[in-house]
């Protein structure tokens, strides 16, 4: 093998084989949809504390994604070595909120898609996606489930106080009750019919109760 024969390898010939055009513009391309999924991210978020290391991550994992598909596409003995590669990596970043999974999964499959020349269906399902989350996400609703922290000193005090909110929201449910001399304390799930939360200082006025709190409740925390 001479010395010119080192530099006719198949390692030289794939630095062509993606050109400069298309890796700008597909670059390009992820860089601004994977901006977009971030704000609609940033816009929709509602878990305890935002996370502006994640927003960052669902722009690189976009153009990351990108990168790959754009050299798996243009040699296939390539993606058999992508594949295998890839089957190793574990993730151990636990995802705390259910919709980051969402997000995960678009940034992905709109860097497989645009690598795959595919852009108008990475641009129009990137906007529609992004608008059905905005408004579903974003939707207000009074029926949210909120916890009520109460506690009294005796049963009387404790009948009298459900009776009360049972009259004042739409829905109440006991979760957990805590009994101990001199008090009583509860949990109790309401759904209340509107904003006013006016009831729960009537509440903590009331003969023989020491407290009353309230927090909003969304299955995961409360806050």
């Amino acid at each position: 093998m001479s010395f010119n024969d080192i530099f006719k390898s198949k390692f030289l010939e794939n630095i062509e084989s993606v050109s400069i055009l298309d890796m700008a513009i597909a670059l390009a391309l992820a860089f601004g949809l994977g901006m977009f999924i971030f704000l609609v991210y940033k816009k929709t978020y509602q878990g305890v504390m935002y996370s502006s290391s994640f927003g960052t991550t669902l722009v690189a994992l976009t153009m990351i994604t990108t990168m790959v598909i754009l050299a798996v596409t243009s040699n296939v003995v390539l993606s058999l070595g992508m594949v295998g590669a890839l089957s190793i990596v574990r993730f151990r970043t636990a995802i705390k909120e259910p919709l980051d999974i969402a997000f995960l999964f678009w940034s992905i499959a709109v860097g497989i898609v645009l690598a795959a020349g595919m852009i108008p269906l990475a641009v129009a399902g990137s906007v529609i996606i992004g608008i059905i989350l905005l408004v579903f996400v974003n939707k207000k609703s009074h029926c949210n489930p909120y916890i009520v922290v109460l506690s009294c000193t005796d049963s009387i005090t404790e009948k009298k106080a459900v009776d009360f909110l049972n009259d004042n929201v739409k829905k109440c449910v006991v979760k957990s009750k805590t009994a101990a001399n001199g008090s009583v304390e509860l949990n109790l799930e309401i759904r209340m019919a509107s904003d006013n939360t006016d009831f729960i200082n009537n509440l903590s006025t009331m003969p023989g109760v020491n407290s009353a709190a309230l927090v909003s409740y969304n299955g995961e925390y409360m806050g």
